[in-house]
């Protein structure tokens, strides 16, 4: 009799620990006193001071920080939509609940390069629904139009790409791989007929082969990514209805008869993800949370860990989220476990899977990241 009652007796369980994790209903997210959630409220709003205080010094009008941050690039320019920003807005989260917030965490902004972990993401649903077999799969098996053809792009799989250790090399809408983010001291020529680095032995931050990513996940989906990540993600966690995601003008393509954008995984040229920080905050409980959103596995925990895997070529980055590890490290105080979405102007997702602790702030210098991070902690 016994044995008998074991298995009714997990299902009480698990019910009710599902019943004590608290999660936001799409109309109301419920805060808890900074004390109640063991923070020390003193020194949790001296990180909220100093997150406020240490705003992003780069122009309010975005497309003036995009084309003065990326001037010395070859033929820059600004091909997709902008926005004037807010000032510094986040929210820190608790189990679940609002311990702190501070500026218009409803505004829409850009996010610049945090559009690449939602990218990610879309890619992990591909994988977990079987149209990407492995993350070790040649790209070429699944995107066979061109855009990986020759000996060396040819070699390219997901995770290179996912890494951005590819060194794929070519042309994407107009968009030469080379033009982006360039060494300082090479000429036109010495780029454009660069030696090429064997796909996964070398790092390079490069968004041209980002939007490549976003193409090959486009040519699988067979769909727009943003519906995806909106039926998938975003509404089954309660997101509002006011995000967007943009492509350039002309990174448009015929899928299945059908005209579809091709979405930039950033807003180097503009574009990317325009989203508030409140959503941003969901997006990141979910990660913190393992993929799980009120008993509904969204997308699958091995997804959540895989995410965390550090390229070879580079420690310090994932599959488009950064790790708390090697030289991008947030310094002494901070914990190693946690990961975080980055994009320029300072806006950043971290997420900490332990703790269950989600931090979103917005327009923070970079520089001081690592400082507000480590001011969090201190508090609990």
């Amino acid at each position: 009799m016994l044995r008998r009652s074991l298995p009714l007796l997990f299902v009480v369980f698990s019910l009710w620990v599902t019943a004590q994790t608290y999660y936001p209903s799409r109309t109301d997210w419920q805060s808890k006193d900074a004390k109640e959630l063991g923070f020390n409220a003193n020194k949790l709003q001296e990180a909220v001071d100093f997150a406020e205080a240490n705003e992003y010094s780069g122009h309010k009008d975005l497309r003036m920080a995009i084309l003065e941050g990326f001037q010395r690039e070859p033929y820059h320019d600004i091909q997709g939509p902008t926005k004037k920003r807010g000032g510094p807005a986040g929210m820190i989260i608790k189990d679940g609940y609002i311990v702190a917030q501070w500026g218009d965490i409803d505004r829409v902004d850009m996010t610049f390069s945090v559009t690449k972990s939602y990218l990610s993401t879309t890619v992990g649903l591909a994988l977990d629904d079987g149209l990407i077999r492995s993350v070790q799969d040649k790209v070429d098996l699944y995107v066979w139009d061109g855009t990986f053809e020759g000996e060396h792009n040819s070699k390219i799989t997901w995770e290179h790409l996912l890494q951005q250790t590819s060194d794929w090399s070519g042309a994407l809408f107009g968009l030469y791989d080379w033009t982006d983010r360039p060494s300082r001291d090479h000429k036109i020529d010495d780029m454009r007929y660069r030696e090429l680095k064997e796909p996964g032995t070398s790092y390079k931050y490069n968004d041209v082969r980002v939007n490549v990513l976003a193409y090959s996940a486009l040519q699988v989906w067979r769909r727009p990514l943003p519906q995806v990540l909106k039926e998938r993600i975003m509404d089954p966690i309660g997101a509002s209805t006011t995000w967007r995601w943009y492509g350039y003008d002309n990174t448009w393509t015929v899928i299945d008869g059908v005209k579809m954008q091709s979405v930039s995984g950033g807003g180097h040229h503009g574009g990317g993800v325009f989203i508030s920080a409140q959503d941003h905050a969901r997006f990141g409980l979910l990660f913190a949370r393992k993929g799980k959103w009120e008993g509904k596995q969204l997308i699958s925990e091995k997804w959540t860990q895989m995410i965390q895997t550090p390229a070879k070529a580079f420690e310090s980055y994932g599959y488009m989220w950064w790790l708390n590890k090697g030289p991008r490290n947030l310094g002494d105080g901070v914990p190693g476990h946690l990961y975080y979405a980055a994009g320029f102007g300072g806006n950043y997702i971290v997420v900490d899977q332990e703790a269950d602790v989600v931090i979103v702030t917005r327009w923070l210098q970079p520089s001081k990241l690592g400082e507000m991070v480590k001011l969090v902690y201190d508090a609990m």
